[in-house]
């Protein structure tokens, strides 16, 4: 029986060595499948997070133009309005000229945009009531033969005048008067207020 067990434990230690020599080479390559996926691995997570800080960093980059033009937008509306303001105000400084300069200014007015001499000067209701015969007698004196009157009715503006010989008109308010030379003026209003 000796022998038969020398020759199980032969084979046995065979098998043994077979089965390590197996085991080893299978170990192996599963340790080089297992490194080849971790490099495949890593190289796609760091793909992965490549393409999520660019998306990310694009995002970002999109909304700050986004939040810069709109910070261009509403300076420039801000800057649109304090040169609106400034219009206004100079309105509001010829409308409340002292007496003598305003029937100045506005005779000047009506004696330039005279055709004929002959016009009605309509006025608003407050400047008809408080200087509207000194209006028409400096305007008159302005003019070579100036009959110019006053018209009975008065109109809805702020300041100024407006001639009118029948159906004919021509508006000297102060609203249109500084109206148009804002177009002129606005880019100058603009330099001056935002040095």
């Amino acid at each position: 029986m000796k022998g038969t067990e020398k020759l199980i434990a032969h084979i046995k230690a065979d098998a043994d060595a077979q089965v390590n020599a197996i085991l080893a080479q299978a170990e192996q390559q599963c340790a080089g499948i297992r490194g080849d996926f971790d490099k495949q691995a890593a190289a796609l997570y760091a793909e992965r997070l490549r393409a999520g800080v660019k998306e990310t960093q694009d995002k970002v980059d999109g909304e700050a133009r986004i939040a810069r033009m709109e910070g261009r937008k509403e300076l420039l509306a801000a800057k649109q309005e304090l040169v609106s303001r400034s219009f206004r105000k100079a309105q509001e400084q010829i409308v409340s000229l002292p007496e003598e300069q305003y029937v100045a200014f506005l005779a000047k007015l009506a004696a330039q945009a005279s055709v004929t001499g002959e016009e009605k000067i309509v006025l608003n209701a407050r400047d008809r009531k408080a200087i509207g015969e000194k209006l028409v007698k400096a305007a008159n004196a302005r003019l070579k033969n100036g009959r110019l009157t006053l018209a009975e009715e008065t109109g809805d503006f702020a300041g100024g005048l407006i001639l009118r010989r029948g159906s004919i008109e021509v508006n000297c308010t102060v609203e249109l008067l500084v109206e148009l030379s804002r177009s002129e003026l606005s880019a100058q209003v603009a330099e001056i207020l935002f040095q």
